[in-house]
């Protein structure tokens, strides 16, 4: 941390997490450039005070240096407490990353402690240093796990599909209830009666609950799905779910 007892301006602050010498010097350069009061944080201080110095005597502007190591919430939030103490965070910028030592050359390969070490920087990470900069409210537990789930089956499907290994993510958006009973023609038939899409869907208690049944048959759609056409997502709701 340097220049701590330096005021910062009234406009608010620009927090740069994950400075090196390309993308993120760019960033905290740029914001400096209109006249922001950055905070840049990085693990290593030695080099970001450089970066800082540099910063703030080819743009005029106050730069602060501030050392996070962003797979530890305890040094997370003693460095948003630096940053904080300067003024309110307008800007968060997260571009913290983990560099690999060697990159593996396919799926088996990967480490389980690398992928543990990449996930609490990319991700963990950001998740506490947002948490530093927000209000109260708050948000869907289950839903960072299962946007990961969907990036792991991305990587999954971009490695093996060449190998012919068929690998999709659904999502299922909606509260699944018990089977209606009845083959699923039966049941589409009856959704269609009610004026409902053909989905699997059943009203219970004024609330729509989806078919596992139905659901079934979607995941044997994907089974037998001809190989040139195969879907690597696939998005299931209720009617009574609004889009986002």
């Amino acid at each position: 941390m340097r220049n701590m007892a330096s005021s910062a301006s009234s406009r608010g602050i620009a927090a740069i997490v994950g400075v090196g010498p390309n993308l993120g010097l760019s960033i905290a350069r740029k914001f400096a450039h209109e006249g922001y009061t950055v905070a840049i944080l990085a693990r290593d201080l030695g080099r970001l005070s450089r970066f800082a110095d540099e910063i703030a005597r080819e743009e005029k502007a106050q730069v602060f240096a501030i050392r996070i190591d962003c797979s530890d919430s305890r040094s997370v939030r003693e460095a948003f407490e630096g940053v904080l103490s300067l003024g309110f965070v307008e800007i968060l910028v997260y571009n913290a990353y983990q560099p690999l030592s060697s990159y593996p050359t396919s799926f088996q390969d990967l480490r389980i402690d690398s992928f543990h070490k990449s996930l609490a920087v990319s991700s963990v990470g950001a998740f506490h240093c947002a948490q530093q900069n927000t209000g109260p409210n708050g948000g869907d537990e289950t839903g960072c796990g299962k946007f990961a789930l969907r990036a792991l089956s991305q990587c999954l499907a971009k490695e093996f599909q060449p190998q012919g290994v068929h690998v999709a993510h659904v999502i299922i958006d909606g509260l699944i209830g018990p089977p209606r009973g009845g083959t699923l023609t039966t049941s589409l038939q009856r959704g269609n009666s009610s004026g409902e899409q053909s989905s699997g869907v059943v009203g219970g208690g004024g609330e729509s609950t989806m078919d596992p049944d139905a659901l079934a048959q979607t995941f044997w759609h994907l089974h037998v799905q001809d190989r040139n056409a195969w879907t690597q997502e696939m998005d299931l709701r209720s009617p009574s779910v609004r889009f986002f």
